[in-house]
C-alpha cells in the first residue's frame, strides 16, 4: 500500500515525542511572526514537577529561560534550528515586550470565568495560552509607564492578575514543563501573519470588571 507522506510525517513526529513539532513551532513564532524565543530550562528527568535549574524551590519549573538567558531570545532562524537541534525537547519561551507580544495572566479557573463574561460583553479577543495553572491572554506591547497609569487609575485591581511585559517571559505552545503540557485555549488563526492581539488597556478594563462581578472571582495566587 502507498504511503502517504503527510502521515508519514504525523508518524515520525510521534514517534520523537512530539519534538519535530516543537521545533517548527518555533520556527513559525521566530521567523514568520518575528516573536524572539529561546529554549527554556527543562523539567527535572527525575520528577517532572521539580524544575532543572538550580533552585530547588523553582515555582515554574521547566517554563523559564536559564541557559540561555533572556537576552538571548532571537527571531534568527540558524540560531533557533541550532538551538531545538541541540535541545529537541525544550519549552519554547516568548521574550515578552519591545515588538513582542506581552501578557495578561490569571489563575486558571477564574481565567476561563473571565473569558466567559467577556465573550458575553463581545470583547474581542487574540490568542490565550493556557497551562493547568494559569491562562494569559497575549495583548499588544506596552511600557511600564503605561501599565502602571493604568492600574493607578484602577480602585481596585485583583492581586491574582500578572503582567508579563518588558524584560518578562512566557512559555508557549507546545512546550511540556512541570507543570503540564502549554496548550492554545485560544489558538491563532491559520497564516503566516503575526495573529492581532488587543490592547491592554481593553483586557485589564474588562478582566478587572468580570473578576469583580458577583459569582466570578479569582483567588490570589
Amino acid at each position: 500500500m502507498r504511503e502517504i507522506p503527510g502521515k508519514r510525517r504525523r508518524l515520525l513526529s510521534k514517534r520523537n515525542g512530539g519534538r519535530s513539532e516543537v521545533l517548527q513551532q518555533a520556527l513559525t513564532f521566530a521567523t514568520e511572526w518575528q516573536w524572539p524565543v529561546l529554549p527554556g530550562v527543562a523539567p527535572d528527568p527525575q520528577g517532572r514537577a521539580r524544575c532543572g535549574c538550580p533552585d530547588a524551590e523553582c515555582v515554574v519549573p521547566g517554563a523559564h529561560p536559564f541557559d540561555p538567558g533572556l537576552l538571548a531570545a532571537t527571531t534568527d532562524e540558524r540560531m533557533v534550528r541550532w538551538w531545538w537541534s541541540n535541545r529537541p525537547a525544550a519549552p519554547i519561551v516568548l521574550a515578552t515586550g519591545g515588538k513582542a507580544p506581552c501578557a495578561v495572566s490569571l489563575p486558571a479557573l477564574a481565567a476561563a470565568r473571565s473569558l466567559e463574561a467577556l465573550d458575553r460583553m463581545g470583547m474581542r479577543l487574540g490568542p490565550v495560552v493556557a497551562t493547568p495553572a494559569r491562562w494569559a491572554i497575549l495583548v499588544a506591547p506596552y511600557s511600564m509607564e503605561q501599565l502602571g497609569e493604568l492600574l493607578y487609575a484602577k480602585d481596585f485591581v485583583p492581586g491574582s492578575l500578572r503582567f508579563h511585559g518588558e524584560g518578562g517571559y512566557l512559555a508557549l505552545p507546545p512546550s511540556e514543563t512541570g507543570i503540564g503540557q502549554v496548550r492554545w485555549e485560544r489558538a491563532p488563526l491559520p497564516g503566516s501573519a503575526a495573529p492581532w492581539v488587543p490592547d491592554v488597556e481593553a483586557v485589564v478594563d474588562a478582566v478587572v470588571e468580570a473578576l469583580t462581578r458577583t459569582g466570578v472571582s479569582a483567588p490570589e495566587l
